[in-house]
């Protein structure tokens, strides 16, 4: 990934920069619980300004464009009274978004066919991408995935996709849907009863999975979110246990899968419920080298993404700044 080396791999060189030698981009995550956003500065992605307002996703998509506007004027504001101006916007998404920045889905958040970029063109050229491939462009330069020319990003939060980064470019496919890992059924007909099955990954190692198979388990609404179920199961409550291991173990077989089809040097995890280690992180490694076919690939790395919670923000910067420099999807020089 020789373009991606050019960068400063931590944020601790931004201290020895003066103001004039970085250039700011603004990042909006934009997800069904949280629209994060934060002004970044580059090359070496250091956050000076965050703020985070809650999604409310069932609402009309005027109205949380409104709110995505406003945070993202309120950014603006606070960093100029420090005399920072911003040179680019960047939006991701947790939906499909095509090769020219069009949201073609409408799963989590209201927007398909709308011009989101251009309410934000008042600030600086605009640049939506998925979320998915921003955290694995932020992973790319700056965090775990930055010595490998080719590695898989997986994240795992309320929802699970994948982006594989080749070369420092997320690939993004023919119609920017090569990010979908856990929303179709893996359909198959039960050998025993020959029932059809029709198992969804997201249905069962997703954040929201493990709530509701645990809450129909126990017959109560106990659990609110993943972190309840994981906080239950470290303290040996049994049926807390099975779901976050069935939870794990399903995400392993699909990254499995991946790894045996794109064979990739590392595979990096990021997302709320892929960070959160433990019982989760346990039952998904195993069973990801379990389900790896070839022995040369059995010892893959499997990494945590390094930049926490904070790769979706800092990679939604990163393609906004690189739609000032005129690229889409590329490492930066």
């Amino acid at each position: 990934m020789a373009a991606a080396r050019n960068w400063v791999s931590s944020t601790t060189g931004c201290h020895d920069r003066s103001m004039s030698d970085t250039q700011y981009a603004l990042g909006l995550d934009v997800g069904g619980t949280k629209i994060a956003g934060a002004v970044v500065g580059f090359p070496c992605g250091e956050i000076i300004a965050k703020r985070v307002i809650p999604t409310l996703p069932k609402r009309n998509a005027k109205e949380i464009l409104n709110d995505a506007v406003a945070l993202a004027d309120a950014l603006a504001k606070d960093v100029c009274s420090r005399g920072i101006s911003i040179q680019g916007v960047g939006i991701a998404v947790a939906e499909l978004v095509d090769a020219s920045g069009n949201i073609t889905s409408s799963q989590t958040i209201p927007w398909r066919g709308v011009p989101i970029g251009d309410a934000f063109s008042h600030l600086g050229p605009a640049m939506v991408e998925s979320d998915v491939r921003a955290g694995a462009l932020a992973e790319a330069v700056l965090g775990a995935g930055k010595h490998f020319k080719l590695f898989t990003y997986v994240t795992v939060g309320t929802g699970i996709s994948y982006c594989l980064m080749q070369e420092g470019v997320p690939f993004a496919g023919a119609r920017g849907n090569a990010l979908i890992l856990a929303s179709a059924a893996l359909t198959t007909t039960c050998t025993k009863c020959g029932a059809l099955v029709n198992e969804i990954l997201e249905e069962v190692g997703s954040g929201p999975a493990l709530v509701k198979r645990y809450n129909e388990r126990v017959h109560a609404n106990v659990a609110v979110r993943a972190e309840d179920v994981l906080a239950r199961a470290s303290t040996g409550d049994a049926m807390a246990t099975e779901v976050v291991c069935e939870g794990g173990r399903a995400l392993g077989n699909s990254v499995g899968f991946l790894i045996n089809v794109l064979d990739p040097e590392a595979v990096v995890v990021g997302g709320g419920l892929g960070l959160a280690g433990g019982l989760y992180w346990n039952a998904f490694e195993t069973a990801t080298r379990e389900h790896i076919w070839s022995d040369t690939a059995h010892d893959i790395l499997i990494l945590r993404a390094a930049l926490g919670p904070d790769s979706g923000l800092i990679g939604a910067a990163a393609a906004g700044w690189n739609r000032v420099k005129g690229g889409r999807n590329q490492a930066y020089e």
